[in-house]
């Protein structure tokens, strides 16, 4: 045990704070990712440091290793895609910039090393969770944000101009939560969360802390109308809520969840547009399937595309923009999101075999394949405490789903942190620090 004035212990203590502090700052990006180098950056010296004096790692071997196995299934697809990228420049650039998660990703695990960190962090993380709901419920009820309104008043005390532009705001067709109708992923990364909120309300309320705070986080999600985070949701209340009502009590739990979602879709112009997109679907004409799915059939199609190209290491990560024109399936027709390229492939696996290529889904598969083996190997208390961010984690990468760009800065950072959380959390040594 190690002693509280130890140099590990003063290192371990400031990690939690360091991931709470990102993730309450990702409604500012560049602020968020400012706290991440400067998270990574102390990290990988102090780590460093107590290693040359001899002291006792801030981590387990076995969470250091499977932490650093994630990062490399996450970072050498990239790395193997750049050598023959579109745009190599740009490709080898992000490579270099991809590096910065390696430390980052042990910080996070060292946040969750220990009880006492990781009561902190998770609490930390389910706090925030529950707050943005809170905040979203308040945007529902009276059509603004507290949280994102109080940003964008700092920022115009600060820099003389908002967070968004009138037209970004005036063309946000869903509710956006404290990210802000200039960046429209509050529903998937609510979503992500949500384990943490409700494996938190269960423990410390039981049986009904479960139930409201599902009830509440799924009332913004239909409100929020990403189709995506409703299948990622829907997963979240299976899994947690199986183990805690059974069977039966989940299936009233998810009829009365559906009526409410009914009166929720009669109620808001925006959740009767997403369900009449997605009826689409059963037209049964190729255009209807393409509508339904805003244009991610079309999409897909450019992502096979690349796979035929490129099927060994692919486009080069973050490259489908600049490979999308050259695979357009009717370039004649206009895009049903508008002008410009895609951005990515909207679905995890495509993502990977179009940027990455089969080598860069083999690196993926490798480090899905030994975060499982820990799991199955680990005891029923590693399990147990591991479990909401594994949730978290499954959720997030669950492949019968469409996706955010696990490539770029925000998305990636996010399922690198919930990676590290998962890692830290089931292979900690739960002694004091």
């Amino acid at each position: 045990m190690r002693a509280p004035g130890s140099p590990g212990a003063r290192a371990g203590r400031w990690a939690p704070w360091w991931v709470i502090a990102f993730v309450a700052l990702w409604p500012l990006p560049g602020i968020a990712e400012t706290v991440l180098v400067l998270g990574a950056l102390y990290a990988a010296v102090r780590m460093v440091q107590l290693r040359l004096r001899g002291k006792q790692r801030l981590l387990s071997s076995p969470a250091w290793a499977l932490t650093s196995i994630l990062f490399l299934g996450y970072w050498l697809p990239q790395a193997f895609s750049a050598f023959d990228a579109i745009d190599p420049s740009e490709a080898w650039r992000k490579t270099a910039a991809g590096l910065r998660y390696l430390p980052f990703m042990w910080l996070v695990a060292i946040a969750v090393a220990t009880p006492q960190r990781r009561a902190l962090t998770l609490g930390g993380l389910a706090v925030i969770t529950g707050v943005w709901t809170l905040d979203a419920l308040a945007q529902a009820a009276f059509g603004t944000s507290p949280l994102f309104w109080s940003l964008d008043q700092l920022k115009w005390a600060v820099s003389g101009h908002g967070l968004c532009t009138p037209a970004e705001a005036a063309a946000a067709d869903r509710l956006s939560g404290v990210l802000g109708p200039c960046n429209l992923k509050f529903g998937q990364v609510l979503a992500s969360l949500s384990p943490f909120l409700l494996f938190a309300a269960a423990r410390r309320l039981g049986t009904w802390g479960w139930v409201v705070s599902a009830a509440a986080v799924g009332v913004v999600l239909v409100l929020a109308g990403s189709r995506a985070s409703w299948i990622t949701f829907a997963l979240v209340l299976a899994f947690s809520g199986w183990r805690l009502l059974g069977t039966r009590g989940l299936l009233i739990c998810a009829a009365l969840g559906g009526a409410v979602a009914v009166g929720l879709s009669l109620g808001s112009t925006q959740v009767r547009e997403r369900i009449a997109r997605t009826a689409m679907a059963w037209d049964g004409e190729s255009d209807g399937v393409n509508q339904a799915l805003s244009g991610r059939a079309q999409i897909w199609a450019a992502a096979g595309c690349m796979i035929q190209e490129h099927p060994i290491n692919g486009v080069g990560a973050r490259g489908f923009r600049d490979a999308y024109p050259a695979c357009h399936p009717s370039p004649q027709q206009q895009d049903v999101w508008g002008e410009g390229p895609a951005l990515h492939a909207h679905q995890i696996v495509l993502e990977i075999l179009a940027e990455t290529g089969v080598l860069g889904l083999l690196l993926w598969l490798a480090a899905a394949a030994q975060a499982w083996r820990a799991w199955r190997f680990a005891p029923l208390a590693a399990r147990d405490r591991a479990r909401p961010a594994a949730l978290a984690l499954a959720v997030t990468v669950f492949p019968l789903n469409t996706h955010l760009a696990f490539y770029s800065t925000f998305w990636g950072g996010l399922t690198l942190l919930l990676a590290a959380l998962y890692a830290g959390s089931l292979l900690a040594r739960d002694e004091e620090s």
